[in-house]
């Protein structure tokens, strides 16, 4: 089974099963890795907003026009900033890295 790591906002790594076809957002929540994502994957919040390491970042689908829409909202946003939800494991990804952003901006909350 594919691995991924998350940093942690303290710096802490944890590796954890990757399995295919699940994203990086589904993969936190398995794991108890502190991702929000509020909106569930319907890409209607930047609170699944991570930053893949740069190694990575090239290796991944170009982000959606909605997507990008979406990460014009994210807290801390990087160059190799992406929305959890919308990284979907695959073989190519195993040993994937992501960074968890020192906060996040959610806009669904009133």
């Amino acid at each position: 089974m594919p691995k991924m790591t998350f940093i942690e906002r303290d710096g802490t790594r944890r590796e954890v099963d990757a399995p295919l076809g699940l994203s990086v957002l589904e993969i936190a929540h398995r794991h108890n890795v502190d991702i929000e994502g509020a909106c569930e994957g319907s890409l209607a919040c930047s609170t699944c907003h991570v930053v893949v390491s740069p190694e990575w970042f090239d290796l991944l689908k170009d982000p959606s026009e909605d997507e990008e829409d979406m990460l014009d909202l994210a807290f801390g946003l990087t160059k190799t900033s992406r929305l959890g939800c919308q990284i979907i494991i695959s073989e190519e990804m195993d040993g994937l890295t992501v960074s968890l952003p020192a906060g996040t901006s959610n806009a669904l909350k009133r």
